[in-house]
């Protein structure tokens, strides 16, 4: 019980062991710790993927294989990242309405 209670106190201090350091943190994947692991068809394709990989500056172990699939799922999942949907403001109570009667928009289209 003494380790949760010290005089009538709940026992606060937290281990500041590992607080500098990251023990499982998390590594980008296309970097040279965690490369991109894509399989090509040709040599030809293999051109292109490279300058695709050194415009974006993403590190891949490419394997170049002409039974195999082709799979770059992960190099477009990192190349097309979703960007956020942005809504329309829509205007102020004392605004005038958008809809160009002249009236405010609290009176007209709220």
């Amino acid at each position: 019980m003494h380790d949760l209670y010290y005089k009538g106190r709940i026992h606060t201090r937290l281990n500041h062991v590992n607080a500098g350091y990251r023990t499982n943190r998390d590594v980008r994947l296309g970097t040279a710790e965690r490369p991109l692991t894509l399989t090509l068809l040709n040599e030809d394709r293999n051109a292109e993927i490279q300058l695709l990989l050194s415009e974006h500056q993403l590190v891949a172990n490419i394997i170049i294989d002409q039974e195999a699939v082709e799979d770059i799922s992960e190099l477009t999942t990192i190349i097309n990242k979703p960007s956020p949907t942005k809504l329309e403001k829509t205007p102020g109570r004392n605004d005038p309405c958008y809809c160009a009667s002249g009236k405010k928009y609290k009176k007209c289209c709220a």
